[in-house]
């Protein structure tokens, strides 16, 4: 399989769960150009984001769909609970707020083009990040974040994609003080050997883009 990627971007959450699933695949840049996705991708995905996952069946997008597919593919990986049909609605749960809320909240202050023309509405827009991201990691840290995994005792993909979102608090000016578990839940996630390996593989796509 072929992932591509942008370094930074959401697409390190299904770099992860490929490296945890041990695939067999290859990561690929995501051509780009001032920032944005340049068409040459488009090629690849139409919708002109990242990730995309090119498998035996086609190409594969959005990063809830992709956790899944990788998950249910390896399930001797164990990164979803796909047998209990409650818990792994839970996942997706998770994955959805993640996906269609946090990471919208994040993306105001970066890609205000995308919802408004004028610069004032960039401005006002990544003014409210700060406080948009931090009610959401607020909820994350009171209410979803179970312990020490997302889901409690069992380890997902949704503790993948959560350390994917979890890296932009800083960058997004959040006010970390109060988020206790997401920094010690993201501290944990980073010190896993195949998201160490991840982040060198990220180092080198960047030196090599």
């Amino acid at each position: 399989m072929i992932l591509y990627s942008v370094p930074g971007s959401c697409a390190f959450a299904s770099h992860v769960a490929l490296e945890m699933a041990g695939a067999h695949y290859e990561v690929r840049l995501a051509s780009r150009e001032e920032g944005r996705t340049a068409e040459p991708f488009f090629e690849i995905n139409p919708k002109g984001r990242v990730p995309a996952l090119v498998t035996p069946d086609g190409v594969l997008t959005e990063t809830p769909a992709i956790l899944c597919y990788i998950a249910q593919t390896y399930p001797q990986a164990k990164l979803a609970p796909t047998s209990n049909p409650w818990l792994f609605a839970q996942v997706q749960s998770f994955s959805a707020y993640l996906c269609a809320t946090v990471h919208v909240a994040h993306a105001h202050g970066h890609r205000g083009y995308r919802w408004a023309d004028k610069d004032a509405s960039f401005q006002d827009m990544t003014k409210k990040v700060p406080q948009t991201m931090g009610a959401c990691f607020g909820l994350i840290e009171k209410e979803m974040l179970q312990g020490p995994w997302v889901l409690g005792e069992t380890f997902s993909i949704c503790d993948i994609y959560l350390l994917a979102i979890a890296r932009w608090l800083e960058a997004d000016k959040v006010d970390t003080t109060t988020l206790i578990n997401v920094l010690d839940h993201r501290a944990r996630m980073l010190r896993l050997p195949e998201v160490q390996k991840v982040l060198a593989e990220e180092q080198k796509l960047v030196q090599s883009g």
